[in-house]
């Protein structure tokens, strides 16, 4: 399997370009985008086919959940269940942008995409490409490093062709990112948990919900 690369501008991504990827989505292949701050790897999480492909693009243990990325809070109560205060307390104040939720998965979620653990991952991202194609999808999307697990996250379309050719099925090649990824926070327990540290600090989490 060859893997295609178009080169786009990711403030202003060409319709083109959007429908593209939008249409390997459609088909259960695997592409890689520009994000906030790294690459991401996106596919159709209702696609069994599609999530089976992103396992093994990466080599990720089928125990490991993948996350989604949502166009908006509404997306995302119709993908979770049983949603605390706490989660709409942080998506209201950080989305759309880098804090990622741990929330209780509905029915409507495949387990595998949950690592089998019920548990579901999301986040609204500030990407513009992203967000594109999610509009243009009209549904979430699987969101997950641009790497061979173990490997760094790449930072560039390049980087994403270099390690994962034969992998993925199309880059979007949008230039070099920059910055800090995602903070993820577990809120599906009694006491909420920072499970990996990212662009928003901690004491910011935590004043956020002191405050309410």
């Amino acid at each position: 399997m060859a893997t295609d690369l178009i080169e786009i501008d990711p403030d202003q991504p060409k319709s083109e370009a959007i429908e593209q990827a939008a249409s390997a989505v459609r088909r259960g292949k695997v592409i890689a985008v520009p994000s906030d701050a790294l690459y991401t790897l996106v596919a159709d999480p209702f696609n069994l086919r599609a999530v089976n492909r992103v396992f093994f693009a990466k080599g990720r243990e089928i125990h490991r959940s993948l996350p989604l990325l949502v166009s908006d809070i509404t997306m995302a109560e119709e993908l979770a269940k049983d949603l605390s205060n706490r989660f709409f307390l942080l998506a209201r104040r950080f989305w759309p942008g880098p804090l990622t939720l741990i929330v209780p998965a509905s029915e409507r979620v495949p387990l595998k995409v949950t690592g089998n653990t019920g548990r579901l991952a999301v986040r609204q991202s500030k990407s513009i490409v992203a967000n594109h194609l999610i509009r243009v999808l009209n549904q979430p999307l699987i969101s997950t490093s641009a790497n061979i697990s173990g490997h760094p996250t790449c930072r560039s379309g390049i980087e994403v062709f270099g390690m994962m050719d034969s992998r993925v099925d199309l880059v979007l090649d949008g230039g070099p990112c920059s910055g800090a990824g995602a903070t993820t926070v577990d809120v599906t327990e009694p006491m909420w948990k920072v499970i990996k540290q990212g662009a928003i600090e901690e004491k910011d989490i935590a004043e956020c919900l002191q405050a309410s």
